[in-house]
């Protein structure tokens, strides 16, 4: 499969930002590494109240389909984060290099 590269976008609950980049950074990043996703970067915008980020997958299976077994693993649901919790939108976009 093509490598697929979604741009996310959160507004986060307010005052919940700093805990939501916490909890991102350490229970949801080594998941995604370890399922062979690769993150691009993350970013905050304060003013916003969001936190935005780059996330590709390149491999046998479509993103989708690698997207649905992040979310049926074992160890996403030891994880007891559900994204409501701090999160109010999410803005998904599928993008492609230009350079």
């Amino acid at each position: 499969m093509p490598r697929t590269t979604q741009l996310r976008t959160y507004t986060v609950r307010e005052g919940m930002l700093d805990a939501w980049v916490e909890r991102w950074r350490s229970q949801i990043v080594p998941l995604r590494l370890e399922l062979g996703f690769e993150i691009g970067g993350a970013w905050t915008d304060r003013e916003r109240n969001q936190f935005v980020w780059l996330i590709s997958y390149d491999g046998p299976e479509t993103f989708a389909e690698r997207n649905a077994l992040y979310w049926a693993s074992p160890a996403r649901a030891a994880m007891n984060l559900d994204p409501d919790d701090y999160v109010e939108r999410t803005e998904e976009r599928l993008v492609e290099p230009v350079v």
